[in-house]
């Protein structure tokens, strides 16, 4: 083996010395164990004198092998040391793309215990309009729910309800809204009020923003840093080796004028790739393709280095973005995921934002993660294929890095003259306090550009006989009393937005009037209307509300299937799909 070793250092004869190498080691696994033993003190001798690189192994490996497996690998790496590239002493490296059949026999992916967290707050309850008129709200254009939800079902697994967050099924789609022309103000805000298709008394209101979309070749440089998990619970095919392809698309999209950085994170962390110009895709895709798997996860320290390197980096008036992509699993170091979030919190003030890409199965932690995005000023995505991280890292790649607005906050004054009751559908862990609304120190969420935001409000009017809440014996009667100002009596609510401009940390204050004349029948609404309804009926249905008693997943799949209209990239086709077998899971149980 010694012999060996020192041959295939030869740069002529590497391809030959790799197939001796995979020949040998399926020879090896027969030997005794101390010919094992003897074969490992002999590689510690050869490699006293030359640079070492710790490649840590995953423990889902067999366990007859482990010493083979790392003697090749030495191997490896030490021939990637004597090609000039530089790697982090801490880095591991990935083998090359000749052994990967081989490797997949020695290290297939683990089985993991099934670790995911998971926090859903309460379900909004129904407010009576005249004790609580004002409802108050960030705005989220997370999509990581529905992504996670979706690998569940297509692994026959049905979700549990605290993975569903209805606002991020509704704004997964892409809707065409066509609002007013765009003036000074960076989105649109739109308005719909339509009868309920399930529950008979009751009417839809819809809040939506419609983001000014960028003008081509007009986006900011950016200055990024990719912040990878390359942990031991990271060996899977869902995780790393997604990871990497993922942020491989993502740099095919970068220019020259951009820059990328790449720190890794597992017992230490480190800098595997200097900022280095997007136009040199080939050494991004490199330091990318080393990267393996093995050890704890030391989240902490790594969002601290990748921090520092931002700012070392700081593009004046570019995009200043920590990508984070990881399983969601940190175990050492800075545990405290309250501090955690304090930490990025603290971090968006210096203007760089937190965006987290969530991989893999076992140990997912989507609380967490959706709530370093939130308060990173990022955003939060799962991604399950590369399907996905073709949508969410090219097809909307302007949107995802190329904020427009921050610290977006939605406000709805409901009118008791003619709205008895209501209920925010979804946004639960983006409610704010109603003086949180003109508070500019509040932090709320950011929209990027093209970005389409949508929230639903399920009310009652005072006319209704469906009502949830017994109407106030002591308190004025409202609706029974004329009003001051009689062209009041013809309005529903008051939609308010407050949003910074990119540059600027004064809000400006955008309103629009939502009147009983804009009541049209559920069957008159348009696609993306129905369809969003649509979706909204069956995350309620998945988490188990109660607020969708006449809701079924036969009307979800009619209203859907009927609605898809303009479908490119199949999603809806797929939503479609998956409700059906959501539905044939619940058979099942």
């Amino acid at each position: 083996m010694k012999l060996l070793n020192q041959k295939l250092r030869h740069p002529k004869i590497r391809f030959s010395g790799l197939l001796l190498c995979s020949a040998i080691i399926a020879a090896c696994s027969q030997q005794p164990s101390a010919q094992k033993e003897s074969a490992t003190n002999e590689k510690a001798e050869t490699n006293q004198t030359s640079q070492v690189i710790d490649v840590q192994v995953a423990s889902g490996r067999p366990a007859e092998q482990p010493q083979q497996f790392a003697e090749m690998m030495s191997i490896e790496a030490d021939m990637v040391m004597s090609g000039g590239l530089a790697i982090s002493e801490f880095a591991t490296v990935r083998p090359a793309h000749s052994q990967q059949r081989l490797l997949s026999k020695i290290m297939p992916a683990p089985i993991h215990n099934n670790d995911e967290q998971y926090y859903s707050p309460q379900t909004n309850g129904v407010q009576l309009t005249l004790s609580q008129p004002l409802s108050t709200f960030s705005i989220d254009v997370d999509t990581a729910s529905y992504a996670n939800v979706r690998r569940m079902l297509n692994a026959g697994q049905l979700p549990p309800a605290d993975a569903v967050r209805v606002e991020e099924f509704i704004n997964y789609f892409d809707y065409q809204y066509q609002g007013e022309q765009f003036t000074d103000s960076p989105f649109q805000v739109l308005t719909d009020v339509t009868t309920s298709a399930t529950s008979p008394g009751k009417h839809i209101l819809r809040v939506a923003l419609n983001a000014k979309p960028s003008e081509p070749m007009t986006r900011p440089d950016a200055n990024l840093v990719f912040l990878l998990d390359v942990s031991g619970s990271m060996n899977s095919p869902d995780k790393l080796p997604l990871l990497t392809k993922s942020l491989k698309m993502l740099t095919n999209q970068l220019t020259e004028d951009d820059s990328v950085a790449i720190v890794v994170y597992a017992g230490a962390s480190g800098v595997v790739l200097e900022p280095t110009s997007g136009a040199n895709k080939i050494a991004i895709k490199q330091a990318l393709s080393q990267l393996q798997a093995g050890g704890s996860t030391n989240g902490g320290a790594g969002i601290e280095l990748a921090y520092q390197l931002a700012q070392k980096h700081f593009k004046e008036q570019g995009l200043n973005r920590v990508i984070l992509a990881t399983d969601g699993d940190f175990n050492v170091g800075k545990v405290d995921h309250e501090q955690l979030v304090e930490l990025v919190s603290e971090k968006r003030k210096t203007g760089i934002s937190l965006s987290v890409l969530s991989f893999g199965t076992g140990n997912l932690n989507d609380h967490l993660t959706e709530q370093l995005a939130n308060n990173g000023n990022g955003n939060a995505a799962y991604i399950d294929s590369i399907s996905e991280a073709r949508k969410v890292l090219v097809d909307e790649m302007q949107a995802t890095l190329q904020t427009v607005a921050k610290d977006v906050k939605i406000q709805v004054e409901f009118n008791p003259n003619n709205v008895a009751e209501y209920r925010l559908i979804g946004y639960e862990n983006r409610a704010l306090k109603n003086e949180d609304f003109n508070n500019d120190k509040v932090d709320a969420g950011e929209i990027g550009a093209g970005h389409t935001v949508t929230a639903f409000y399920e009310i009652t009017l005072t006319s209704s006989d469906s009502r949830s809440i017994d109407s106030l014996r002591y308190q004025d009667k409202a609706s029974s009393e004329p009003n001051a100002l009689a062209s009041l009596n013809e309005e529903l609510a008051m939609v308010k937005l407050r949003y910074k401009p990119v540059d600027g940390d004064t809000s400006q204050l955008l309103s629009k009037v939502v009147k009983t004349s804009d009541i049209v029948d559920f069957s008159k609404a348009s696609d993306d209307f129905q369809f969003a309804s649509a979706v909204s009926g069956f995350a309620e249905i998945v988490r188990g509300s109660d607020y969708w008693q006449h809701s079924d997943l036969e009307w979800v799949i009619a209203t859907a299937s009927k609605t898809k209209g303009n479908d490119p990239f199949g999603y809806r086709n797929e939503f479609v799909r998956l409700v059906r077998d959501y539905q044939s899971l619940k058979g099942t149980e």
